[in-house]
């Protein structure tokens, strides 16, 4: 019989290699034959055993080999294993939800707590059923702290992944309107990041609570252990003044002046979380100082990018929804460059609000007074009425591109962002 204890050997054995992807394979790694809607990783098993893989965890019987080890389902069993070994490590975890700025929050408490602990964190995204294993899996008796990055497109999906990671310690970043067409409404959405602080309430987890974000600071009532912070102030005694957030975040607190390259409230408030669970972890305010002055976002996160041409692009493409739009137009409109163009892609998973949402982007973008000019690309927003002449509209990207190249845009601030799949990045090369 294959139990998780057995499958954990095998696992020690492979030294914690672990692998998913034919491509990817290394050696002597332990394979799990995942299955997908358009893939099935049984059919490749041999395959990578043929490529350096010391076993294969499967769920379909393929032929007898001592390395095919049989299992009920792969998923689940990955799941198990990850938190099998979760248990075996001494790591404390650290559950980031939330609608926006989960990625950006992660990477700056890791870069913040890794000048003093010994710490692992999710790399890129990989914060689903799948990339939550995976990310537990690597886990080294060594570390000391796991910042565990959980996402969710549906309700039930932060309280598996809870109880896959077993967090000690949990964050929600903020309540927006994320992945509306999974979960159904804002009030779905509030739900659905709730779980994180549902399973720390069980658990005797202690709760960072973001106390700007109304439907967050109503949530942490019930709690018992919770450690609130804003962007006026961390706690009682570390209150944050002079405040700056655009071009770049300059504030002080404790007797110590803090500047990032990041701008906005949104990122005021990442960095502000970041403040408390350095303080909470003990880690000196110079050190917390250096880590957030030197954390530069990357992967169209957030980054600011000057180009040839005299242009200063926001770059903000790798995912929207509206209420990152909507923070990313008002954070823009006070950059002090001019002029200003925005050029927005259409909002993915929003379904039956999808029009409503897009239409209530296009209002803003059209009272603004700061932008000279507005492109929005996608089927959404080219079905938004206007009666403007500085916005246009275009359902082809291509047709954007060709415009957006002719215009020959020189010494201008320009805002790009949109959802993962209309790739909106590519705008970058022309500006």
């Amino acid at each position: 019989m294959n139990t998780i204890e057995n499958i954990y050997k095998l696992f020690l054995q492979c030294q914690g290699k672990v692998s998913t992807d034919t491509r990817k394979i290394t050696h002597h790694s332990l394979f799990f034959a995942l299955k997908g809607e358009n893939f099935n990783g049984n059919l490749f098993a041999s395959m990578a055993l043929e490529m350096g893989a010391k076993y294969a965890i499967v769920d379909e019987k393929i032929y007898e080999n001592e390395q095919l080890i049989l299992v009920d389902n792969v998923l689940e069993t990955l799941q198990k294993l990850s938190t099998y070994h979760r248990k075996k490590c001494k790591a404390i975890i650290i559950g980031i939800g939330g609608s926006n700025g989960k990625t950006t929050t992660k990477e700056l408490i890791s870069a913040v707590l890794q000048t003093e602990k010994n710490i692992h964190f999710t790399p890129g995204n990989l914060n689903n059923h799948i990339g939550v294993p995976l990310t537990l899996l690597q886990l080294k008796p060594e570390h000391e702290i796991a910042i565990i990055e959980l996402g969710a497109n549906h309700i039930g999906d932060i309280a598996e992944l809870c109880t896959i990671a077993q967090p000690d310690i949990g964050l929600i970043t903020n309540i927006g309107k994320e992945h509306l067409e999974g979960f159904g409404s804002i009030e779905g959405v509030a739900k659905a990041e709730s779980e994180l602080f549902d399973y720390l309430l069980k658990n005797n987890g202690v709760a960072f609570v973001n106390n700007d974000d109304i439907w967050l600071a109503n949530m942490a009532k019930r709690l018992k252990n919770k450690i609130p912070y804003s962007i006026n102030a961390i706690n009682l005694d570390t209150i944050i003044k002079h405040i700056q957030i655009v071009p770049t975040i300059i504030f002080e607190t404790q007797n110590t002046t803090f500047q990032s390259p990041l701008m906005g409230t949104h990122n005021l408030q990442n960095i502000a979380a970041t403040i408390a669970v350095a303080q909470y972890f003990n880690v000196s305010i110079l050190n917390t100082q250096k880590a957030i002055g030197l954390y530069a976002p990357t992967n169209n996160r957030s980054q600011i990018i000057k180009t040839e041409k005299g242009n200063t692009i926001l770059l903000d493409a790798y995912n929207a929804n509206p209420s990152s739009v909507q923070e990313a137009l008002n954070t823009f409109n006070l950059m002090p460059q001019n002029p200003k163009y925005v050029i927005l892609g259409d909002m993915f998973e929003l379904g039956s609000y999808a029009q409503q949402e897009h239409q209530l982007i296009f209002e803003q973008c059209q009272k603004s007074e700061s932008i000279y000019q507005c492109i929005l690309v996608g089927d959404e927003f080219s079905l938004c009425d206007s009666n403007s002449t500085n916005i246009f509209q275009f359902k082809n990207k291509i047709d954007a591109m060709e415009y957006i190249k002719n215009a020959e845009i020189e010494n201008s601030a320009i805002l790009i962002k949109g959802s993962r799949g209309m790739k909106m990045e590519d705008f970058k090369a022309l500006l």
